[in-house]
Order: C-alpha cells, then sequence, then structure tokens
C-alpha cells in the first residue's frame, strides 16, 4: 500500500511538472513570466549608437534582474516583423517603423524605453564634391542632380533624407537619385567606388567611410533636430499585458545602461571595442567624442511627446505613413516612471 502511494505521488508529481510546462508557453501569466527570461533584440544594424543596451548587456545589468537578453541583426526592415511574428521579444528602431506595422494590427507595437534620442544619422559628400555654404538653398544646390545613398526605403535614414530634400525645396522623386540598400552598411562602398555621391549613414559607417578615403566629416547632421525618438526599444502589447514584470526588470536594466554612457565614458568605450573588435581606436574615439558631443543618449529613458511627433511628421510629409498615431497607443511610459522612481 505504501508502494502504491508512493507511486500515486510520483504520478501526481510529473502530471503537475508537465501542465507548469505547459501554463509557461501559453497559459497564465505567471508561466509566461517564468518563460520570458530569455529575451530577443532584434537591431536593423549594429549600431554604435546602441551602445547603452550592449552596456545593460555586457555590464551585467539585464542577468542581476535574472533576465538572459541577446541581440540579432534583422536587415531590411526585419526587426520590426520579427517582432510581429513572435521571432524577437523586442526591437530596438524608430517608433514610426512601429506605427506603420500596427495599422490594423489587433496587438500593436508598444515603446517602452527610450535609447537614442537624437536623429542618429548625417549626410557625407564624396570628397571631390564642396559644399558652399548651409543655408536651404546652398543645400539645393549642392545635392541636386546627385545619386544618394539613402538607405532602405520606409527606414529612418531615407525617410530624414527624403525630409530635407523636401525642406530645401528639392523632389526627391525627380531631383536626384535615391539609391535604397537594404544594408546600412553598404553606403561607404557605394560612395568609395564612386557609385554614389552622397550617403545616409551612422557610425561605425561614418568614420569607415573617412578611413577609406571616401568623404571628409559630415556635411549635414539631423541630430541637429534636437530631441527625436530615433532608437527606442519596443514589444507587443500583449508582452505588456502579460509580462509585465519581465518587462520592468528589462527597463529597469536599461535605464542603468543609460546612465553609464552617460556619465563614464571610459567604460563605454571598452565595450564599444567588444562589440565592434575590428575597428581602430582612433575610428571607435572619433564615434564616441561624436555621440557625446551631439548628446546622442537619452539621460532617463523617457520617450516625450515632441521627440515622437518629428519622427512621425516626418513620414507624414513624406507621404510614407500619412493616417496618423496616437502616442498614448504607441508609447507606454508606466514602466520608464516606476524605474526612475
Amino acid at each position: 500500500m505504501k508502494k502504491l502511494n508512493g507511486l500515486w505521488i510520483l504520478m501526481l508529481a510529473t502530471i503537475l511538472m508537465l501542465s507548469g510546462c505547459g501554463s509557461a508557453s501559453g497559459g497564465s501569466a505567471q508561466g509566461k513570466e517564468a518563460a520570458s527570461k530569455n529575451i530577443v533584440i532584434a537591431e536593423p544594424v549594429h549600431l554604435i549608437a546602441y551602445l547603452p543596451l550592449y552596456a545593460a548587456i555586457d555590464e551585467g545589468y539585464f542577468k542581476k534582474e535574472g533576465l538572459d537578453v541577446k541581440t540579432i541583426t534583422a536587415t531590411g526592415g526585419a526587426h520590426v516583423t520579427s517582432v510581429v511574428s513572435g521571432d524577437a521579444w523586442g526591437n530596438i528602431g524608430g517608433p514610426e517603423s512601429n506605427q506603420m506595422a500596427n495599422n490594423g494590427n489587433k496587438d500593436p507595437i508598444v515603446s517602452i524605453v527610450n535609447v537614442v534620442d537624437r536623429a542618429n544619422v548625417y549626410l557625407m559628400a564624396n570628397k571631390r564634391l564642396k559644399l558652399k555654404g548651409t543655408s536651404d538653398q546652398d543645400l539645393a544646390a549642392f545635392m541636386k542632380g546627385k545619386s544618394i545613398a539613402a538607405g532602405r526605403y520606409g527606414g529612418s535614414p531615407d525617410l530624414l533624407t527624403r525630409w530635407l530634400l523636401l525642406k530645401v525645396g528639392l523632389n526627391p522623386n525627380k531631383d536626384v537619385k535615391l539609391d535604397e540598400p537594404a544594408d546600412a552598411s553598404a553606403v561607404v562602398s557605394l560612395v568609395a567606388q564612386g557609385k554614389d555621391d552622397i550617403a545616409n549613414g551612422a557610425e561605425p559607417q561614418i568614420s569607415e567611410g573617412i578611413k577609406k578615403d571616401a568623404w571628409n566629416e559630415p556635411f549635414y547632421g539631423f541630430p541637429s533636430l534636437g530631441d527625436y525618438a530615433y532608437s527606442v526599444i519596443s514589444v507587443k502589447q500583449s508582452t505588456i499585458n502579460s509580462q509585465p514584470q519581465t518587462v520592468q526588470k528589462f527597463v529597469n536594466a536599461m535605464i542603468e545602461g543609460l546612465k553609464l554612457v552617460n556619465s563614464n565614458k571610459t567604460e563605454a568605450f571598452k565595450i564599444l571595442k567588444k562589440e565592434f573588435p575590428t575597428s581602430s581606436n582612433a575610428s571607435l574615439k572619433a564615434s564616441v567624442d561624436r555621440a557625446y558631443k551631439d548628446q546622442l543618449w537619452s539621460k532617463d529613458g523617457f520617450i516625450t511627446k515632441a521627440a515622437v511627433a518629428k519622427p512621425m511628421d516626418v513620414v507624414k510629409k513624406t507621404g510614407v505613413y500619412t493616417k496618423g498615431y496616437q502616442y498614448s497607443k504607441l508609447v507606454n511610459m508606466t514602466f520608464v516612471n516606476k524605474a526612475n522612481k
């Protein structure tokens, strides 16, 4: 009888264990919380601007919160679709890209913490080209008739290029030739090989282009637009609903990563060396110096209404997306507010 009772206890324990596994994948919120410790963040390209995310991983801030976070590079807009499909827990990128994917989507992508609070791209020109002034008229005369490697159609660099062309009075579809490669790193070779005259890019592409003698320092910097929600961390609304504790832990760690890069340039440089081991010290130093000069990173992770309005205005004026948005549905600052308290 004792052996029989022991057998029943063993069977019951097995059933409970299996049912617990089942709930983790699709049952209770508590089960989903437990299953969410392994987190994948999709990035559109491996950028120096994403240093706060890399810092939170490298310095163990996520580990401290009980999370195992990894990044995957998903080009061509796949950083957004990978979240929609569930292949990635979250992404880093512009809220405007999320909004375009959210149109008609019953489970929208929502931004939970700011990372890059400046439009972190610049325009560089072939060294043989000389800009005579910085007025809109000067820029229009300089860019008219040129071939511009603007990046993937619909991506932030491409949209900002189109926006600037319109601002200075040029027609992006008639007055210039827009080359729109899906791979952001391709813009260096396109200008270096003479296929394009101008490129829109960020670090480390800027320093790589200077090193390869493709161009000099940027002739125009979009960080001049001020607070601009260029790269934020976003997850699906269903993730916020079912995994609030995990989302909070993630945001807590990101805030620590932001604090580190904003206050400790020496440590930030060390982390960059790990992330970009093939880049020279001189290139990385130039990249870091540019980031601090342009006040690239958010100080507290907060995404303001004004910072979101700017990229949404860009997509509206370029005609890429004109259906509007609601800040309260596109952004959730609950977790940032709790983390900063």
